[in-house]
């Protein structure tokens, strides 16, 4: 089985190759269906003078990155990380182009 780490590497992975040319900052927001067969994004970047836009990421990087979010989850669970808890049902993403920093928001229903 893969660790977290490799999946929050290959979710960054995808959001580096899809941000736009003058991106300092990409936010993803995913919110993942009860039934975890679907998958709801926005997807905002910071540009070098601050300035906030949204882009779309097209189908594959969304199809891969729904692949990615539902393993990350079940990873959780496996790894009885959810405190007795229902599992997170959505998360915000934040890469940092800059920095090279991956951060992750879970959220909870």
């Amino acid at each position: 089985m893969r660790s977290d780490d490799d999946i929050y590497n290959d979710i960054g992975s995808i959001l580096f190759e899809i941000a736009p040319g003058d991106a300092c900052k990409v936010i993803m927001r995913a919110r993942l269906s009860q039934e975890l067969d679907s998958c709801e994004y926005e997807y905002d970047y910071i540009d070098e003078q601050g300035d906030v836009a949204w882009f779309t990421a097209g189908g594959r990087a969304n199809t891969d990155i729904f692949d990615l979010l539902t393993e990350l989850r079940s990873w959780y669970v496996n790894n009885k990380l959810t405190g007795g808890q229902p599992a997170w049902s959505g998360c915000e993403v934040t890469l940092d182009l800059v920095k090279v920093k991956i951060s992750i928001d879970f959220v909870y229903p």
